[in-house]
């Protein structure tokens, strides 16, 4: 069994779709999720699908391996962040070493790294000008937004769009792509 955690900070409507495409899967299982805050959505749709969540907190993230501890008693095989805001820290990095993947709302290297996720991305996608945007996914590193890309997919914009239907065009590119890319993902562990 490939067991997938899942860390989120918001409404979780990426998670959703993972839990939603792997809930029939007996090789392949969302087992945890992992959220910053108390009040995120995503933990009520973990609830939904009968997948445990922790809420951690930022020192407890940081300066103890608390979390590893968790992650290895429900034999995590791969960590996806899914509109997780924090920057994981290097212990995670280190024993997860190409085994956890972020999806990001743009097409890196532009629009990446600190501050730059939800509709501050698509602000300044919108403020550059852009014909086009998408979604990156790639592995995680130490640093925001900088880890090897997996995974492009690009949608046109118009002049007109706003920066709500930049989100609305690269939320249908998330929601379709990112559980196919996990799936291939865990056909190489």
């Amino acid at each position: 069994m490939k067991n997938i955690a899942i860390f989120a900070s918001g409404s979780g409507s990426n998670a959703r779709k993972i839990m939603e495409y792997f809930a029939d899967r007996n090789d392949v299982s969302v087992q945890l999720v992992v959220s910053n805050r108390s009040d995120a959505g995503v933990l009520k749709i973990a609830e939904s699908f009968g997948v445990d969540s922790i809420v951690i907190q930022r020192q407890t993230f940081y300066e103890t391996e608390d979390v590893l501890s968790v992650l290895n008693k429900y034999e995590i095989t791969l960590v996806v962040l899914a509109g997780f805001l924090w920057l994981v820290p290097q212990y995670l990095v280190e024993t997860y070493i190409g085994k956890i993947i972020n999806i990001h709302p743009a097409l890196l290297p532009k629009y990446g790294g600190k501050g730059m996720h939800g509709m501050h991305v698509h602000e300044a996608v919108k403020n550059a000008n852009e014909v086009e945007s998408g979604i990156t996914i790639h592995f995680v590193n130490d640093h925001y937004d900088e880890g090897q890309i997996i995974f492009q997919a690009r949608c046109q914009l118009s002049p007109t769009d706003a920066p709500e239907d930049i989100a609305r065009k690269v939320l249908q590119l998330e929601h379709k792509h990112y559980p196919e890319v996990i799936n291939q993902l865990l056909h190489r562990f």
